[in-house]
């Protein structure tokens, strides 16, 4: 058992390596335009299924409390919590409509719409993220290797270097704290000591 462990941890390591050195320069490129949308007063709509949605809501997290230092509060929402909005976007229209709706209810020019696929091919993502560009958002996208349905619907697509979902969700989870960190860098720059 404790190979089995090691074993996947050390697939871990490595896919996070070849993730760092693909993904580093686009993380920061991705902040650069993140942060300069959130200082003229847009807002950051993240979403995502099962695990991916937890991740939309870490990252509207980090984003309203704050990531490692304090301060003010940044424009967030994560589209996953609103079991009312989703149950009866689901009832009515489809699950597939659950996020596209609330895109277009929520999404203005200048904010930034962050959809979360391993597979790059959930539906409702694929819809929100058409919702977002019409809307006039930066559509960023985290998704596996094969990218899908959202290397057509995205400014920025990240594409974690694995097909395998768990090494995915990782690479995504450490580009989210690269991006919450670098964020705060370029907002709110520490004093230099």
């Amino acid at each position: 058992m404790e190979e089995r462990v090691r074993g996947q941890w050390l697939e871990s390591a490595r896919t996070l390596q070849r993730f760092a050195d693909q993904a580093a320069g686009q993380a920061a490129a991705v902040a650069a335009e993140v942060a300069s949308r959130l200082r003229s007063g847009g807002k950051v709509l993240a979403f995502g299924n099962g695990g991916s949605a937890a991740d939309a809501q870490h990252l509207a997290a980090e984003f309203v409390n704050r990531f490692l230092r304090d301060r003010p509060p940044l424009a967030a929402v994560a589209l996953t919590t609103d079991t009312s909005a989703l149950t009866a976007i689901g009832n009515d229209f489809g699950f597939d409509q659950v996020f596209e709706k609330q895109v277009r209810a929520l999404a203005r020019p200048g904010d930034v719409a962050v959809g979360i696929s391993t597979s790059g091919r959930s539906p409702n993502v694929v819809r929100a993220l058409r919702a977002a560009r019409e809307a006039g958002c930066l559509c960023v996208g985290l998704t596996g290797e094969g990218g899908g349905d959202l290397a057509e619907l995205c400014d920025h697509l990240v594409r974690a270097p694995s097909r395998h979902t768990p090494r995915i969700q990782e690479c995504h989870i450490a580009w989210i704290h690269a991006l919450c960190d670098l964020v705060d860098e370029i907002l709110f720059p520490l004093e230099p000591t």
